[in-house]
């Protein structure tokens, strides 16, 4: 997954901070000075929004707004990654949304790719998903964010997967999984069925009923193991995810259960990689 934040949107985030003007630039009457703003990494990162803060401080008036480095690459701490020249007050008025967006993008896509080379030192497939519980209206950023780190997205919303869970379930009464599996595919014939355990017998279940994709829920490793062993002559066994409180710390095991996905929100707790930003006089 590979795409750009759109212009529109970026324009209201340089809005939403300077909706009537800047008031100490103007107030200085440093507005006009020709300057030059430089971004460089504080720390180790997998940079992420290096396109959108060159279109911000363009948006923003800048003659001149050059990214160094691409969205997904790992820097280094002090190394460059964008430049761009005009008047102060369009370096200011575009400054500080840049810094923060790089900043928390390529937090969460530093923390996504450590997360996808811990389970990748086991399993050298394993997929790493990341899911929709991001801050709601972030949605293009934490994509962008958890792509650049090699991850994928888990879901992009409701209208785009099926996904049945407890609180589905709870409303169907005693109605056998099998039938409810059949009138989902019926429904959505192009889609596949997913469905959320929440323990071992439960997830074999619903694997016998033909689930597409069985997505294992706040069990330990060891109970995924279980399910694991238990569908290996599956004559059709489902895609095998686990999910629920994966990060650093215990993904290693979830990746050795022998699953097919891991899924995690861990990414978006990330803390946001410090970038340094300097404007100076042009000509100094």
């Amino acid at each position: 997954m590979s795409y750009t934040i759109a212009t529109a949107r970026l324009d209201a985030m340089l809005r939403e901070d300077v909706p009537y003007g800047d008031l100490t630039t103007e107030g200085l009457g440093i507005a006009d000075v020709g300057a030059r703003a430089t971004f460089a990494a504080g720390v180790d990162m997998t940079v992420c929004c290096t396109e959108e803060a060159e279109t911000l401080f363009r948006l923003a008036g800048c003659e001149e707004a050059r990214r160094l480095c691409a969205t997904g690459v790992r820097l280094e701490a002090g190394s460059p990654m964008l430049v761009a020249e005009g008047p102060a007050g369009a370096l200011h008025r575009a400054a500080k949304v840049a810094q923060v967006l790089v900043e928390i993008a390529s937090g969460v896509a530093s923390a996504a790719a450590q997360l996808r080379v811990l389970a990748r030192q086991v399993r050298p497939d394993i997929v790493v998903a990341c899911t929709r519980k991001h801050l709601p209206g972030a949605k293009d950023v934490m994509l962008k964010a958890v792509a650049a780190g090699g991850c994928v997205p888990h879901r992009l919303g409701l209208s785009d997967s099926v996904l049945v869970f407890a609180q589905h379930r709870s409303l169907l009464g005693r109605e056998p999984p099998h039938l409810w599996v059949s009138r989902l595919r019926a429904a959505q014939p192009e889609r596949k069925i997913a469905v959320e355990a929440e323990d071992v017998d439960t997830a074999v279940q619903y694997a016998h009923a033909g689930v597409d994709a069985l997505q294992c829920d706040k069990m330990s490793p060891e109970q995924v193991a279980e399910v694991a062993r238990a569908l290996q002559r599956h004559p059709n066994r489902p895609v095998l995810a686990a999910t629920g409180g994966i990060h650093e710390g215990n993904v290693v095991a979830y990746a050795r259960a022998g699953v097919d996905v891991i899924v995690t929100s861990a990414p978006y707790a990330a803390a946001p990689r410090d970038v340094k930003v300097t404007i100076e006089r042009e000509g100094r």
